[in-house]
């Protein structure tokens, strides 16, 4: 099978894209990675082909403060830029990152079919849940069941006025204002962050997180028998700042060691019980005993797969919604505001309390309730292989 796996530059997207495409090579099929520039030469590192994803920048038109324009109306943009790439390769499928969209739209103008891949749990509003970015568990009883009602009216506007951009992007490029949506949906996350709902869409299947390590670094910790706390601040840019320079001031004399995970540049003038720098996560997360993050999906899906517990730092985006779910599990603590001290107090709570620890355990266990996204991507297809049940979480 030859595949067009399309995703944007985005680290908590484009990383997920490559996981799945290694998967593909694993099995004897033929990927190709649509993406940005910075990760072309890591990808084709790893044995992947890799091209540039044209369309990506911003034109004058584009208006980046209305989400909904910046996904589909670019999204048309995108599908025309890719449209002669996707045309020469001849894919079996394309898979789709759930924000660019454009590969969806390129694959239905070429009349291919297409599967929509989701880095982080199922996001589409559901008649049994709270808006999703709320934190909100569901409702219960009459006065709860209300409260979801009216917030779900609040937010129908929103989600109105997508579905309206959605159509007016396919009408500009030839296609039917209704959209018939992919063949297929890949969950890529662990069922204990998804929320049991009603409306569970058909051909949607949980697969669990696709992760991969950007390097082959590995970065020691500080010596000594102290619990290791690992930091890992986020790379989207909604995400909280000053993490780690807070958690070096709240965690001075705490009695742990810090090791902490950074793409870019770490300060100069750490303490000698802390590190800090590039290095691979897995091998830091089986030495930690607690991961101080900001409940990004990437990064909070590889703690619980551990079983290591987190102190959450939730900034915007679906941080939030992710930190609050894993909280409700027992696996993490919400630290908000962020000061030194609430950062101190809440890893300290969860290294004196071993139940955190636990729930990470069984929420690593869940993984033996997912669907292989390969078979799910056959079956798509049309070629063969079952895609499995994967639909943790209905």
């Amino acid at each position: 099978m030859r595949v067009a796996v399309v995703a944007g530059p985005d680290a908590g997207h484009a990383i997920p894209a490559i996981a799945l495409c290694l998967k593909m090579l694993a099995a004897g099929h033929d990927p190709v990675l649509f993406t940005g520039d910075r990760w072309l030469e890591q990808a084709r590192a790893v044995g992947i082909t890799a091209r540039k994803l044209k369309g990506l920048a911003p034109r004058p038109e584009d208006d980046d403060m209305d989400a909904g324009q910046r996904i589909h109306s670019r999204a048309a943009y995108i599908s025309t830029e890719l449209l002669p790439d996707l045309s020469a390769m001849l894919p079996d499928l394309v898979v789709s990152d759930i924000l660019t969209a454009g590969g969806g739209i390129a694959a239905e103008r070429l009349d291919v079919p297409w599967v929509e891949l989701s880095p982080h749990p199922l996001y589409s509003a559901s008649k049994g849940l709270p808006p999703i970015g709320s934190g909100l568990a569901p409702g219960e009883g009459l006065r709860g069941r209300a409260r979801d009602v009216l917030m779900r009216a609040a937010t129908g506007r929103s989600i109105r006025q997508g579905l309206r951009q959605r159509s007016a992007a396919r009408v500009s490029v030839g296609l039917p204002a209704l959209d018939p949506g992919p063949v297929a949906r890949l969950i890529a996350t662990l069922p204990a962050l998804e929320v049991p709902r009603p409306d569970w869409p058909e051909n949607t299947h949980v697969v669990g997180p696709l992760l991969w390590e950007p390097t082959a670094e590995l970065l020691d910790p500080p010596p000594g028998d102290d619990p290791l706390v690992m930091i890992a601040p986020s790379t989207a840019f909604t995400g909280a700042e000053g993490m780690l320079e807070t958690a070096l001031a709240g965690l001075d004399g705490a009695g742990v060691r810090v090791v902490a995970s950074m793409l870019d540049a770490p300060p100069a003038d750490l303490p000698s019980w802390a590190r800090a720098g590039l290095g691979r996560q897995d091998v830091m997360l089986g030495q930690a005993s607690v991961v101080v993050c900001g409940a990004g999906h990437g990064m909070l899906a590889k703690a619980l797969m551990a079983g290591v517990p987190v102190a959450a730092v939730p900034g915007g985006g679906d941080q939030w919604e992710l930190a609050n779910r894993a909280a409700r599990q027992g696996s993490a603590v919400v630290v908000r505001p962020l000061t030194a001290q609430s950062l101190r107090e809440s890893v300290l709570r969860v290294l004196d309390d071993p139940g955190f620890a636990a729930a990470a355990g069984r929420a690593a266990d869940g993984l033996s309730e997912v669907a292989d996204p390969v078979a799910v991507c056959l079956a798509a297809a049309g070629v063969s292989g079952a895609a499995g049940s994967g639909t943790a979480g209905r």
